[in-house]
């Protein structure tokens, strides 16, 4: 026959539940506070994301690293425009202080080069699109001017037709470095992972 647990032993097993649940908590606020470091850090080069790092609870040190980690993570992507550079590279130096491998620093930086050379390439594909679409784009002006009686100037991404040319050939330059961000991503996720154990 089973054994009757004493009211002392039930609330010393209801109260185990809650600690976890208090360490689950600090865990949560801990990586909520990295997160938040993490993005201050992006704003503000001057901040040192290792002091900070030093200064966390031992034992929410991890969940802390995991919230930046998480964020800095997130910017490695293909920029839009030259200025979303700083805050890749600003993203690469986070990295670095969570991952300390020189492997991966190397690694960064010739992400970065790539990504430079990938935004030159945008707008030299951009301007050879443009160049390519010309000639469509001023026979359609001339209709227009034709049907209305009075001179028209198309910007090129009003025109459905050269924005799915546009798409389509921006797309593939954007596919071909797209597998370089994925690789990067890996690449910084095993490092990471490596160095919390």
């Amino acid at each position: 026959m089973g054994r009757i647990k004493s009211a002392l032993e039930l609330a010393l097993e209801r109260t185990e539940a809650v600690k976890g649940d208090k360490d689950s908590v600090s865990n949560y606020e801990a990586k909520q506070r990295g997160k938040k470091l993490a993005n201050a850090f992006l704003e503000d080069s001057s901040l040192s994301l290792s002091g900070e790092i030093k200064k966390a609870d031992p034992a929410q040190r991890e969940a802390f690293k995991q919230g930046i980690f998480e964020v800095l993570l997130s910017q490695v992507s293909l920029p839009q425009s030259a200025g979303d550079m700083t805050r890749i590279e600003q993203a690469g130096k986070g990295l670095a202080a969570l991952i300390p491998h020189p492997q991966f620093g190397r690694l960064y930086s010739q992400f970065t080069q790539a990504l430079t050379r990938y935004l030159d390439e945008a707008d030299q594909f951009e301007q050879a699109i443009k160049q390519q679409y010309a000639p469509k784009l001023r026979k359609k002006e001339e209709e227009l001017a034709r049907r209305l009686g009075q001179q028209v100037q198309l910007d090129p991404f009003q025109d459905p037709e050269f924005v799915s040319f546009y798409n389509q050939n921006m797309n593939a330059l954007k596919d071909k470095y797209q597998a370089l961000t994925a690789q990067v991503r890996e690449q910084a996720r095993l490092a990471y992972g490596e160095d919390s154990r």
